[in-house]
């Protein structure tokens, strides 16, 4: 719901607000009051295209800026938006051309400014007609009209599995022609790793015994040196500590402190024993062997090659690659079994989703000639008795996004016309109670509605009626009105009365007043007699309003 509108600088606005509330909205004034301005303002806020023309004199930038309320969370989530309680479309335009926009002040794309002004508010009249423009609503519409959301919903679902479905066969029919080229690329790569026995951390342990080998003379010089010093040699440190652990063990009854330090040295003792003796056996076993060397240099360079070529890090990812070439192998060994199911599988939702479009199809087929009949039956308390209505559907070739047909709204205003579709219509007041006429008998896509001159040429009983079905759609949906007529404002739950006038530096103005009470009953009377007001006019003014909250609004005005 539209909350309020706010215009700065624009034309003969310096600053206005206007705040709305639910139900029926009208706003009234004479000719060239600013009516339409505000109109183009609120028009610039849902992202119309701005001409810096609109600019007041003397300034260098207009904002406008429109607030609503209760706006469905879903809609700005789509839109990358966090939900607020309020949200607020604001556009500022400037002299160079350049301009901005913001949804509750985030700077946005004017598109995606327009996308979410369109889903919020809906304007039809002289020059708008943004429902009644885009053909796909009026499917949209007559399935609105049928109660057709679980038909359409049922479609919808299997119409999203078939495009999959159909995606992933041609996919797979893509790889059964590349197959054997690919499966033969496979086999080589699991044949090569195969071919190469690998076993994990095999590159590691020979790394290490490479190393190993390059050191042996070192290794076996340290090893066969270490064990002559410790145990081998005349001068062994083994005997040395021997002959000392000896002789404290002989004078330890003379000294009792010795047989401790003798225990120790002999622990040690065997200790350097046991470090000699493995030297020993590590020089006997030890080779220097050039042939193992070669071998494992060979090894070496066989798995770094690997590793490189399928950019693994050791021969464990190597063989996690070989595992992984194995399953692709099975899988496109699997492909035509798998290309076959999934082909099975299209044809099933194919006929899936040709019975639900039958059954969608037949919904709407019923309910076009009775939304038919109820807007032409509408038109006719609209002052278009003579009017024709006709919704087309047209089968399609193949099954669309929205069913198995198109569909478009036929009218025509006049007796003898031919039937055109609405995009061709060219009078803006014909499409605005045309539009009305469609709210009356379907529920809308929009949660307000802007009605600009629906009153067009009207008056009397016509207007009468207009302004009860403005009044009856406002039940469900915020109408905002610009209107001439009193029938019509009468019905309004808020009246806003516009006017211009001179400010203090002799500069025009326009201006919003909120009209109740005694300013309305002067509005009215003022639309009724004109600009004299006589008692009679507020007198009917006031037996209008009164009048208006009930079924019997009278059918008179002021020509009658």
């Amino acid at each position: 719901m539209l909350a309020e509108l706010v215009i700065h600088n624009i034309a003969i606005v310096e600053r206005m607000s206007i705040r709305f509330t639910e139900g029926f909205n009208v706003l009234t004034g004479e000719t060239g009051a600013g009516k339409s301005i505000v109109l183009d303002a609120l028009t610039l806020a849902l992202g119309a295209n701005a001409n810096p023309a609109i600019i007041r004199a003397g300034c260098e930038e207009a904002t406008v800026a429109a607030v609503f309320v209760e706006v469905d969370p879903e809609l700005l989530r789509a839109a990358d938006i966090e939900p607020e309680d309020e949200v607020c479309l604001r556009r500022t335009i400037t002299r160079s051309g350049r301009g901005r926009a913001y949804i509750n002040d985030m700077p946005v794309r004017l598109k995606q400014l327009k996308d979410i002004g369109n889903a919020l508010l809906t304007v039809h009249g002289q020059h708008e007609q943004q429902a009644l423009q885009h053909v796909e609503r009026h499917l949209a519409q007559l399935d609105a009209f049928a109660k057709a959301e679980e038909e359409a919903a049922a479609y919808h679902a299997a119409y999203t599995r078939l495009r999959e479905l159909t995606l992933q066969a041609e996919e797979l029919q893509k790889a059964a022609n590349q197959r054997q080229e690919q499966q033969d690329l496979l086999e080589f790569q699991c044949r090569e790793l195969a071919d190469a026995k690998l076993t994990a951390g095999e590159d590691l342990s020979l790394e290490t015994e490479r190393s190993r080998l390059h050191n042996a003379g070192k290794l076996l010089d340290a090893a066969q040196n270490g064990y002559e010093k410790l145990y081998g040699g005349a001068q062994a440190l083994t005997g040395e500590l021997d002959k000392v652990a000896g002789a404290l063990e002989a004078s330890q009854h003379l000294e009792p402190k010795f047989a401790p330090l003798a225990e120790a040295l002999r622990n040690a003792l065997y200790g350097v024993e046991d470090v000699a003796l493995q030297l020993r056996d590590y020089a006997r076993h030890t080779q220097n062997s050039p042939e193992r060397l070669s071998e494992i240099e060979e090894r070496l360079q066989l798995l770094n090659r690997l590793k490189r070529k399928y950019r693994a890090t050791d021969t464990a990812a190597l063989l996690e690659k070989l595992s992984l070439l194995q399953t692709e192998i099975t899988r496109l060994a699997q492909l035509d079994e798998t290309v076959e199911n999934t082909l099975h599988l299209q044809e099933e939702t194919r006929a899936l989703l040709e019975a639900r479009g039958a059954t969608w199809s037949e919904k709407r087929r019923q309910a076009a000639p009775l939304l038919a009949q109820r807007v032409v039956a509408e038109l006719a308390d609209l002052a278009m008795p003579n009017a024709r209505f006709e919704v087309r559907l047209t089968p399609l070739e193949k099954p669309g996004p929205n069913g198995l047909e198109s569909g478009e709204f036929y009218f025509c205003a006049n007796a003898g016309e031919e039937l055109k579709p609405l995009a061709q219509i060219a009078s803006g007041g014909e499409l605005s109670r045309l539009m009305l006429a469609i709210y009356c008998a379907a529920p809308a896509q929009c949660g307000t509605l802007v009605f600009d001159e629906v009153d067009a040429g009207l008056g009397g009983r016509a207007g009468t009626a207009v302004g009860r079905k403005l009044r009856d759609v406002a039940r469900t949906h915020q109408v905002l009105c610009v209107t001439h007529l009193p029938q019509v404002a009468a019905c309004a739950n808020q009246h806003w009365r516009i006017e211009k006038h001179e400010d203090d530096s002799g500069r025009t103005v326009a201006t919003a007043t909120h009209l109740e009470g005694e300013s309305r009953d002067m509005e009215m009377a003022r639309m009724l007699g004109g600009p004299q007001i006589t008692a009679t006019a507020l007198a009917n003014a006031r037996e209008l309003l009164t009048l208006a909250t009930s079924d019997s609004l009278p059918l008179f005005s002021n020509d009658e």
